[in-house]
């Protein structure tokens, strides 16, 4: 019966709702990922500044990219390869390119009602926008417990599951005592809260990032020959144009869509969580730096994987076997055996910093649905931990159909509520817009401008820039050094 639901939910609902929305949102914005893509570097560059007190920019996105970037670019690539053909590639694109939109949009809003919590933390997301944005709080409580079945437990046993058969295939190690082992240190990050989550996600997710495209990249250069040939491979596939796979030109579509959604997660509303909790001078830069993370996930990171793959020549129409095999095979083909010992290695930092990621979406819906609890928070770590043994060593057959139906449930409710805030969005697009258009460097947001919305003061004060220079007066520093 999940299967059945599983089939109709990701397979047709989901594909119309990321493509169709990310696609209206495209075009009503003028093509902002377009108009935008250069200005994400600079975006980029300015997010490095820390803020006092608060998470930078740049830490939200390493935190985002922690969970973007996990065993969806390995694993999901493989099977949707393996089950899609060539062609899924393609349409993994064409989620990304639209999903850029959907994730800017989400993102911005995500900052806009973000929320000052009791120990001066920022928190917010989509259970926020839709409360503060739309007045409909039982909804946002059905966001919530939906982000916190799927990312806070659902995708935490898949994530300890993929690492865990990973290792015993390269090194023979007891699933059972890699769940142990994970979920140790798991533990002792956990306590530490969102800036200790922060911290490892700051440390790990470039090295990590940058150290796995230099292998893939190596093996793509070794064959660059006959990238342009695959790449041809790829876009005829799509539309079942090539002979060899002529046949999956459905199948290339659904895998497609279903795993581009998992790797990127754009439009599904947890990437909104983290990017709330950023200090930043106007909603929109976020969500330009989140904009930034969907391209950097998909178009460099998902396709160096995928072209590891289809190039190594180990890849055959009908393969039998799931994706992390796929992946470590395909690498060892080229470099050796080594190849399947460093894509276990990987694999595990992508995982361990995905459940970092999975287990701050899980807490942060925990506190917008019950308050700020110790008692729960502390039971919910516990079986997040004891969930992460059990993926460890069980068949997650039925536990992946089940995240499936949860995540396209998310992204439905998400995307439903950012079309009913599309207004909201393009009214603080165009004020960051027009502040660029008149020479401002870094527009600044000001709430009084927006009285008609339900923003929290604290996180978006009034006059902004007219405190920055008064304060600026104050301590004796120039009046055109406050901005």
């Amino acid at each position: 019966m999940l299967e059945v639901i599983n089939d109709f939910l990701s397979g047709k609902v989901l594909i119309v709702l990321i493509v169709g929305l990310g696609s209206y949102f495209t075009i009503r914005s003028r093509f902002v990922q377009f108009r935008h893509f250069f200005h994400m570097f600079a975006v980029f560059r300015d997010s490095l500044r820390s803020s006092s007190g608060q998470l930078s920019s740049f830490q939200a996105l390493m935190l985002s990219l922690a969970g973007r970037v996990g065993a969806g670019n390995i694993a999901g690539v493989g099977i949707a390869v393996t089950m899609g053909g060539p062609g899924a590639v393609f349409w993994m694109w064409v989620t990304a390119l639209v999903g850029m939109a959907s994730s800017f949009f989400e993102c911005s809003l995500g900052q806009l009602y973000k929320r000052c919590d009791s120990e001066g933390q920022y928190r917010g997301g989509p259970s926020y926008y839709i409360q503060h944005g739309l007045g409909k709080r039982w909804l946002g409580m059905v966001m919530a417990v939906l982000l916190l079945v799927t990312f806070g437990f659902a995708f935490n046993g898949l994530q300890s599951h993929a690492v865990t058969d990973s290792l015993n295939a390269a090194f023979g190690i007891d699933p059972l005592k890699t769940g142990i082992a994970l979920a140790a240190l798991l533990g002792l990050v956990f306590i530490g809260g969102i800036k200790r989550i922060a911290a490892i996600a700051d440390l790990l997710v470039p090295v990590k990032t940058l150290v796995y495209i230099a292998v893939t990249l190596y093996v793509i250069v070794l064959q660059f020959d006959q990238v342009p040939a695959m790449l041809e491979t790829i876009v005829k596939s799509a539309f079942g144009l090539d002979p060899v796979f002529g046949g999956l030109i459905g199948s290339a579509i659904v895998m497609g869509v279903k795993r581009g959604v998992f790797a990127n997660e754009a439009g599904l509303g947890s990437a909104p969580n983290v990017a709330a909790v950023a200090q930043v001078e106007h909603p929109v830069a976020q969500g330009v730096v989140q904009a930034f993370s969907v391209f950097l996930d998909t178009f460099v990171i998902c396709t160096c994987t995928a072209l590891l793959i289809l190039l190594s020549g180990f890849y055959t129409p009908g393969f039998e076997g799931n994706g992390i095999a796929l992946t470590q095979n395909s690498l060892a083909a080229v470099v050796g055996d080594w190849g399947r010992i460093f894509i276990s290695v990987a694999l595990a930092l992508f995982v361990f910093t995905s459940i970092l990621y999975n287990y701050y979406l899980g807490e942060n819906s925990l506190r917008f649905l019950i308050g700020e609890s110790r008692k729960a928070l502390i039971g919910y770590r516990a079986l997040v931990l004891v969930l992460i043994m059990w993926g460890a060593v069980e068949n997650l057959g039925t536990v992946f159909a089940f995240a499936d139906i949860t995540m396209t449930l998310l992204a439905f409710v998400n995307l439903i509520a950012l079309a009913m805030l599309f207004k909201v969005g393009m009214r603080i697009l165009r004020d960051y817009d027009g502040q660029r258009k008149a020479g401002i460097k870094t527009p600044v947001f000001d709430s009084s401008k927006f009285p008609d919305l339900d923003l929290d003061l604290k996180a978006w004060p009034k006059n902004p820039t007219a405190q920055a220079e008064a304060e600026a007066v104050v301590v004796g520093k120039p009046v055109t050094d406050a901005r």
